[in-house]
């Protein structure tokens, strides 16, 4: 069977959870390169995975001729990266988000379908058991659609996290905080669970707790739909620890109470049922991967490597992530916190 030729750019602290998966699916895919600007970081993580290196994606995509280039790049960079290699008729699976705007999305989702290339967008969230159980439920009709939704989310992010990066907490690299780089995740099971076009939203942003930069660092808002369902979320990184994010649904015939790895769904006519991440599953190592980033990249690259080959549909395609997308764009312009 062909292999695909894989290459990535950005070898940050994300990238292992990438490079790793392409080790847990050497049946599907060869890696071949890896790029980053910082020449040690790109020389190292060539040794570790005993591919070429290389400080210019330009360069890597003319001389390793990959199949898929995976972007695990600061925000800013990925629809710029990813038309590049669009134009050479590479696949992308792109880190969310899309980009720190909105058109820079949809201009990439118009060149990929121009090109003929797959283009993904990694939420891999939506593949976690739990997630998977509840949209089942509701897409079957035993739940039947969503009526209220509610998400919190409490982590921590300190002056020091941001102190390490130089793009991290920016607006013009990052394109904010709390909301696009941690509640992006629940805000698009969310709004995947609710799957319909939005009537309107409002928002509230603030920063509350960090000295060294402008972005926010709390929100709260409130998002209603054209069916008619309401969804209201919070979402802050100054607490004291990284706490299990919280989604609460309120469905036509029952009740959910949900976060990553758990799932209990209570019926109104009685009946219980839960969903658990399995024991095979928790023990998926990426080696360095952070608890709150989940086990389920490999899933999600699986799935794009198998479309990439013609095996299956793409799941989570840019078109189909242009919807949270747009979403968090939206909920910046209504935030009433402006980039400065």
């Amino acid at each position: 069977m062909k292999k695909l030729r894989v290459a990535l750019v950005g070898c940050g602290r994300i990238s292992t959870m990438h490079l790793k998966s392409t080790k847990m699916l050497n049946g599907l895919c060869e890696l071949v390169a890896v790029c980053d600007n910082k020449t040690l970081r790109a020389q190292d993580a060539a040794l570790e995975y005993g591919v070429s290196a290389y400080t210019d994606h330009i360069t890597m995509l003319d001389e390793a001729k990959p199949d898929v280039l995976h972007i695990c790049l600061p925000h800013y960079l990925h629809t710029r990266v990813a038309s590049d290699a669009f134009k050479r008729g590479i696949h992308v699976l792109c880190e969310k988000p899309m980009d720190i705007d909105y058109e820079s999305a949809v201009k990439a989702v118009e060149e990929a379908d121009k090109q003929g290339v797959l283009y993904g967008v990694v939420s891999q969230c939506r593949y976690n058991n739990a997630a998977r159980f509840v949209k089942a439920a509701i897409e079957s009709g035993r739940l039947g659609k969503v009526v209220s939704a509610a998400s919190f989310l409490t982590w921590s992010r300190s002056d020091e996290y941001y102190s390490m990066s130089d793009w991290k907490g920016t607006w013009d690299k990052e394109g904010g905080g709390v909301v696009i780089d941690q509640a992006i995740h629940s805000i698009d099971l969310v709004n995947w669970m609710i799957n319909d076009e939005i009537e309107s939203i409002s928002c509230h942003m603030a920063n509350r707790g960090h000295d060294i930069v402008k972005v926010e660092d709390t929100a709260e808002g409130f998002i209603t739909y054209k069916g008619g369902a309401r969804y209201g979320f919070y979402c802050m990184n100054n607490y004291g620890c990284d706490l299990p994010i919280e989604i609460k649904l309120l469905c036509e015939r029952g009740r959910v109470s949900m976060g990553y790895d758990d799932a209990y769904i209570d019926y109104f006519d009685g009946t219980h049922e839960e969903a658990h991440m399995e024991a095979a599953a928790a023990e998926i190592n990426y080696g360095g991967g952070k608890d709150y980033w989940g086990i389920r990249h490999v899933n999600q690259i699986e799935q794009f490597y198998r479309a990439c080959l013609g095996e299956e549909p793409l799941e989570i395609s840019g078109r189909e992530a242009l919807k949270t997308h747009r979403l968090i764009i939206s909920l910046y312009e209504a935030g009433g916190f402006r980039k400065g």
